[in-house]
């Protein structure tokens, strides 16, 4: 007998959202939690501040059977004041990197959600190794900084790609596609 070795089910849909309920939020947090200070060593023990008080959390959920089962990725806005929004914390689970779109729907929902509330510029600091993903975007670097000891550009999304979005609870179903192995990148953008 043959035993082939089993692969973890990777969704190829999901959900991008505002989190609305508990097991939302806290797969958001535990997520970030996995990142910024497992994985990247950016935050000992939680990555949680004062901001997390006043930010929506956004989440990405797979897809089982037509049913939101998994946070796979997350990102969290905030209303900075002056119709100025920030964007931070953005991170994907290791096994969706490999998800074309799954980053950029992220991106999508907090930029357009914001902008539908009346931001005017969305700003955000970014690990300087995503930064030319958010370039891709139709985001301009304004100056290179250290956060947090890690290397990041300070960067400012054009709003008029983003068009308002007005029920980020509601968001949207992105379909990613699979990129190959070699390729998969690490998204985490902790500040």
């Amino acid at each position: 007998m043959i035993f082939e070795p089993v692969h973890p089910y990777i969704s190829p849909a999901h959900r991008v959202k505002f989190a609305t309920e508990a097991w939302e939020t806290r797969g958001a947090a535990a997520l970030r939690h996995d990142v910024f200070c497992r994985e990247q060593g950016i935050f000992s023990g939680d990555d949680r501040d004062a901001i997390d008080a006043i930010a929506i959390p956004i989440v990405a959920l797979s897809d089982n059977c037509g049913q939101s089962d998994e946070v796979v990725g997350t990102v969290r806005i905030h209303d900075a004041g002056a119709d100025v929004w920030w964007g931070s914390r953005l991170a994907v689970a290791k096994p969706y990197r490999r998800q074309v779109g799954l980053g950029t729907s992220l991106i999508r929902l907090a930029v357009s959600s914001a902008h539908a509330r009346g931001c005017k510029r969305f700003l955000a600091h970014v690990q300087s190794r995503n930064a030319l993903l958010f370039q891709r975007l139709h985001w301009e670097t304004l100056e290179e900084t250290l956060i947090h000891g890690h290397p990041h550009h300070f960067m400012q999304a054009d709003l008029a790609f983003y068009p308002p979005i007005l029920d980020g609870a509601a968001g949207f179903v992105a379909k990613g596609v699979a990129r190959p192995a070699a390729e998969a990148r690490t998204v985490g953008s902790a500040a």
